[in-house]
């Protein structure tokens, strides 16, 4: 079953997160997480979405709202989506990327945005599958604050 996030989920919810973040190699901090996901949920700046097996969550999206000023329009950012490695290949990423679809068409946004990296097989086959095409027409830079 895929749903909108409640606060009632936000420990489970942190340690998926927490799991999220080693495999992009950062350390556990599971405290750190949940405080985080707490800001986000009660500021209502992003929007997460949950996929429930058995009452257990196991996995997430999250999107953050940003603008095109060219074409007038919201864009969400699919910044993160992850599934317990116990739950993959059985299609909650896909529901979770479909949930995240209807939020963008009933917010009237232009589309969804989203990177992973180049040595992501699993993403890199599963966005094309549900629809994504690889922007490769502009250059992706960074800038970071230390």
């Amino acid at each position: 079953m895929i749903r909108k996030v409640i606060l009632q989920d936000l420990h489970q919810l942190a340690e998926l997160f927490d799991q999220y973040r080693i495999f992009y190699h950062k350390d556990s901090d599971v405290p750190a997480a949940e405080k985080f996901l707490k800001e986000r949920i009660e500021k209502q700046d992003s929007e997460i979405f949950v996929a429930e097996n058995d009452g257990k969550l196991i996995g997430f999206v999250q999107l953050y709202p940003i603008f095109s000023s060219t074409r007038m329009k919201r864009y969400w950012l699919l910044n993160d989506l992850y599934v317990n490695e116990n739950y993959r290949g059985k299609g909650f990423s896909k529901e979770l990327i479909e949930i995240s679809k209807e939020l963008a068409k009933s917010t009237d946004a232009s589309g969804i945005l989203l990177e992973t990296g180049k040595s992501n097989d699993i993403g890199n086959r599963l966005y094309p599958s549900c629809g994504f095409e690889i922007y490769d027409s502009v250059n992706f830079y960074e800038w970071t604050n230390g």
